[in-house]
């Protein structure tokens, strides 16, 4: 089965060329989501705690228009302005995934687009 773009009017529309997921071979990719809100547009306000939250919760918005949710997740990129936010952002994270967690690689980024503190990334199966 050839790629397929996975759309939604549930979130803010991509601001650049790309498709808020795809399906490949069965895996979910999603494009990096922030706190973006999706009646805005415009990144909430709030410090990472509140952007981390918003941030999964447009992935999981992605993941249910491919008929997956969290719980298919295996694979997480969690990109962050400033590593000292880390255990904030941790916290959160722990709330949204369940054990057997996905694998999970968390980096410090020099920023990230709309002047986001996080920035996250899903595989799913």
């Amino acid at each position: 089965m050839p790629k397929q773009a996975v759309v939604t009017d549930k979130i803010t529309r991509p601001i650049g060329p790309f498709s808020p997921a795809i399906v490949d071979n069965g895996r979910i990719y999603t494009s990096g989501q922030v706190a973006q809100d999706p009646n805005t547009g415009k990144l909430i306000d709030g410090g990472v705690a509140a952007q981390t939250a918003q941030a999964i919760h447009n992935i999981e918005t992605v993941l249910a228009a491919a008929g997956k949710s969290l719980g298919d997740v295996v694979k997480v990129n969690v990109y962050l302005t400033d590593m000292k936010s880390f255990t904030e952002m941790n916290g959160v994270y722990a709330e949204f995934f369940r054990a057997p967690y996905p694998a999970r690689t968390t980096v410090a980024v020099v920023a990230l687009p709309l002047g986001a503190a996080v920035e996250i990334e899903v595989v799913a199966s």
